[in-house]
């Protein structure tokens, strides 16, 4: 089966959105490198105790992926919250 890629809505955020899964991975405590932070769910896979390898993951569940994943997204969410919440404090504090 061909990997699938996920796909932005807005294209040009791409660089972006991986750099800034980059910074929080490596918040996270992750040895994250800049050029390829997608690599992080090996590491993430390996902490979790799930056999991820680069290909032929076809006896990977589910569940074991959604963990690798929302571990992940989790960490992103967590700091994008975090970041809009700080966004309005500073906005109240300047009226």
């Amino acid at each position: 089966m061909a990997r699938r890629r996920r796909k932005y809505a807005v294209p040009a955020v791409e660089q972006s959105m991986q750099a800034f899964k980059a910074e929080v991975m490596r918040k996270e405590g992750y040895a994250v490198d800049p050029q390829r932070p997608d690599d992080v769910k090996y590491e993430v896979a390996k902490e979790l105790g799930v056999p991820l390898k680069p290909s032929g993951n076809g006896q990977l569940t589910t569940e074991d992926a959604g963990h690798i994943g929302g571990k992940i997204g989790g960490s992103m969410v967590k700091e994008m919250i975090r970041l809009a919440q700080q966004k309005l404090a500073d906005s109240e504090q300047q009226k």
